[in-house]
């Protein structure tokens, strides 16, 4: 399995040292020929606007549309999660489109804010360990769109497909549950692959 991690900016260094733990190959993705060769990705947290001009300018969102068309895993934590989004508010941003959600940015309030929370998830019977920094907000979720954590009467850690979108840094704790939950999502055969219109219609935008 090359599971790809986007290295154009932020924390991800702290998810391939995740995967080193579980003993997972990776490799960092900075170029569109990397991100073809990728049959799973991690899209990790740090600054959205910058993440997305890149993509962008360096031609990644077409090889990252193409891996969901062919229902390839994803992994998105905070800023990651903007990025896969249908619709980015607060204030508006382009995503990809491929996660049926609604999002607000920066919603847990600026940096120094951040904390741990601990909450159920339906991944392990121990409570979840859930690092929030400026952490985006879930508003609305797709009828495809199952939740697996929720904080606060909100979800925080949703699953559609073969795509896992967390608003908090899973990457960041001491636990490895939801890279082991992602690494049996991209083991899976490809069944469901993202909705066509859905990047089509972010593409148009």
């Amino acid at each position: 399995m090359r599971i790809g991690i986007l290295a154009v900016q932020g924390d991800y260094q702290a998810h391939a040292r995740v995967l080193e733990r579980l003993g997972a190959e990776y490799f960092f993705v900075r170029t569109p020929e990397e991100a073809a060769r990728a049959e799973a990705m991690i899209l990790p947290g740090g600054e959205s606007t910058t993440m997305i001009k890149f993509l962008r300018e360096e031609g990644l969102e077409t090889p990252l549309r193409s891996l969901a068309a062919r229902g390839g895993a994803f992994l998105a934590t905070c800023a990651g999660a903007i990025l896969l989004a249908r619709e980015v508010r607060g204030p508006a941003q382009w995503s990809l489109g491929l996660a049926d959600l609604v999002l607000t940015r920066n919603a847990y309030g600026r940096q120094l804010a951040s904390e741990v929370r601990y909450a159920p998830s339906k991944l392990k019977s121990e409570p979840l360990e859930m690092v929030f920094i400026r952490a985006p907000l879930i508003e609305e979720i797709g009828p495809q769109v199952e939740v697996l954590a929720s904080d606060g009467g909100r979800p925080v850690l949703i699953r559609q497909g073969k795509m896992l979108v967390a608003t908090f840094h899973p990457e960041l704790t001491g636990e490895t549950t939801i890279h082991e939950y992602f690494l049996k999502l991209a083991a899976e055969p490809a069944r469901d692959a993202a909705p066509q219109s859905r990047a089509e219609t972010a593409l148009s935008s």
